[in-house]
Formats: structure tokens, sequence, C-alpha cells
């Protein structure tokens, strides 16, 4: 008997027909679970006395997440790609916007699971100095299935850099003509929220024995797409008339800058809006909230990444 450890744990990313291995830390989750749909049932003794039974024909969307640091040499940019760019697709003429969709396998020591059409729906980055630049994704898929053991053949990999070099990066911010100095820390939310299409049939029900014929998602439209985030900064005397500023139509742009002072990583929200609140504490500081306006074009406003 063998146990699986979540260190050694290994992340591919399967999209374009190509395979990508991208290095996570131990913040790796996945799993799926199943529907089920309770009714009462009379006993043959007692009729008024009832008993609730259940069947079990369908699964809920496969849940998963993964923090990825991000590297100088840029090896997981795959995972950039998904997150910000959109896909146009026709049905009868007619053109939707969807989510890029990919697949994803997580080897452990005793298997290889794989996420069948996933999707992003949330990624976070984290702006704090003297720590690694790291975004949190989280996401859905249609299907978790075990495809294999630890030795499960993927394929052709895609080639690796023979380095991996963590990247430390402090934050820029400007905002209009605001005084946007003495940052403290920056988070950026992506968030793609999307509804399920309904899978269910009364044909399709019936045939359902277990989990490897129950009924799958396999379809979605996006709701809404949000850009949003708080930027933390020290109260000085040059910016403390900002503690209670707001604006719903601002040019706000984030800037993730190396040690050497070049741009790393670039996001332009215009128009955006944010609203600021102070925060007292042993060193008094502010915080504002902000959100894009315009999330039709997410791709194009992340306009530096290398």
């Amino acid at each position: 008997m063998s146990y699986s450890f979540l260190r050694e744990s290994k992340l591919y990313i399967e999209f374009g027909g190509s395979k990508y291995r991208i290095h996570t830390t131990t913040a790796i989750s996945f799993s799926q679970t199943f529907a089920e749909d309770s009714y009462s049932v009379k006993t043959l003794h007692d009729q008024s006395k009832m008993f609730e039974d259940s069947t079990i024909t369908k699964a809920n969307p496969a849940q998963f997440s993964f923090t990825v640091p991000l590297t100088i040499e840029k090896d997981e940019s795959i995972v950039m790609d998904l997150i910000a760019d959109l896909v146009s697709t026709s049905d009868s003429d007619i053109e939707t916007q969807q989510l890029k969709s990919f697949n994803m396998f997580i080897q452990t020591g005793s298997s290889t699971f794989k996420v069948e059409n996933c999707v992003i729906i949330a990624a976070n980055f984290a702006f704090n100095p003297r720590e690694q630049f790291t975004v949190a994704v989280e996401g859905q898929g249609t299907k978790l299935s075990r495809v294999g053991n630890e030795s499960f053949n993927l394929g052709t990999i895609q080639t690796e850099s023979s380095t991996r070099t963590p990247l430390l990066i402090y934050p820029e911010v400007t905002i209009d003509s605001l005084d946007m100095s003495s940052i403290l820390s920056v988070t950026v939310q992506i968030q793609n929220e999307i509804s399920w299409t309904p899978f269910e049939t009364l044909q399709d029900s019936l045939s359902v024995t277990n989990s490897s014929n129950a009924m799958f998602p396999s379809a979605y439209t996006i709701e809404k797409r949000i850009v949003s985030g708080a930027i933390n900064q020290y109260q000085t005397d040059n910016n403390i008339t900002q503690f209670d500023d707001f604006s719903t139509n601002s040019n706000i742009n984030i800037f993730a800058k190396k040690t050497d002072g070049t741009t790393f990583w670039q996001l332009q929200l215009n128009p955006g809006m944010y609203t600021a609140r102070m925060q007292p504490a042993q060193v008094y500081t502010q915080s504002y909230d902000f959100r894009s306006k315009d999330n039709t074009a997410l791709g194009t406003r992340i306009t530096t990444y290398s």
C-alpha cells in the first residue's frame, strides 16, 4: 500500500494540441461532486409515514485551484494567456465570446487524473515587495477522471527552460493626478462569472447506473467579467487629502516592476472607478478599491508581460 503526497503532484495543461508542465506551489486542489435529488416515499405498512429516497444521475462541474509562482523565464506564460484572452465562437451565425478551454492533468505518486474542458473563473495577482510574484487560479471543468497510474504517458511535453528564476517585484501605480507614492501592496482579481447550461434529460437519467455513465455538464455562458482589486498606501503629508476620494472615470495603471526598475507586467484600466478609505492602525494607511468599467478586451489591457 502506498500513499500520495500533495508535494509530489505535477500539473500539466493541454491547450491547442500542446502540453505544458506548470510548476505550482503545494496550493493545488481539484474535485468533483455529484448532485442528489431526494423524494418522499410512502411505506407499505403505514401510508402516513414517509422516508426520503434519493437518485443521483448528474455531476456538478469539477472544481480546481492552483497557485503559480511567476518566473523570469516565463515558462508559465500559457497560464497568463488562458486567464486574459477570449475566443470567438459561432453557432447559427450568432457569434459569442467564450473563455479559452483546456484540459488539465495532475500526476500524483500513484495516479494520473484528468479534468476535461477547463475554464478559468478567477485569477488573483498579489503584488507584495520582498515576496515572489504569484497568481492564484480557480476554475471549473466538465469531468474529472482517473486516466492511469503515475506512469501514464502524457505524450510530448513542451520544452522547459533550463533554469527557473524566482521573480521579485514591487508595485507602482498611477491614477490620474493622484499622489500614489508609498505603496504597501496591490492585489488584482480577474473574475469570470459563468452559468452552466442545464444538461439533465429524462432519457439519459434512466440509463445512469454509476459514475461512468452519469450526466456531466458540457456548455456554459459568460454572465460577467470583472477586473477589480485594492491598492494599499501609507498615509503621508503628500496624500492625506486623498483619504476620502472617489472617481467613476479614471485612468488606472498598475505596474509590476522588477528589481532593476523595468516593467514585467502592466495592467491599464481606462475607464476605471475607485473609492478611497482610511485605515487607522499603528501606522495610518489608506486603501483604494478599484474596478474596471470596460472588461470587453481584457487581453489588450495587459499591455506588458515581458
